[in-house]
């Protein structure tokens, strides 16, 4: 786990994004897990979590083909955490 080896990319705006809401964090610290767990996924450039509005936003590179499954299983991988897309 990179806790604080975080992904940062000035160009986070080229490829997709997508946004989940996630249910069960208690702090900020919930917030770093899943975006540590997001971010090493293939494809992805970044992930930002905001604890007070239950909502994660995942930056993808431009091209990648990353399910939105594997996204909902790596929130929920990293803790007691229950994740669905925002569509």
């Amino acid at each position: 786990m990179k806790l604080f080896n975080r992904k940062k990319d000035a160009d986070a705006e080229t490829g997709g994004q997508v946004v989940l809401l996630v249910e069960g964090m208690h702090c900020s610290s919930c917030g770093l897990l899943i975006d540590d767990e997001l971010e090493d996924i293939p494809g992805v450039r970044s992930s930002t979590t905001d604890m007070n509005t239950g909502r994660t936003t995942v930056r993808l590179e431009e091209g990648a083909d990353v399910e939105v499954a594997a996204l909902v299983a790596a929130v929920e991988q990293a803790g007691e955490y229950k994740a669905r897309w925002a569509d």
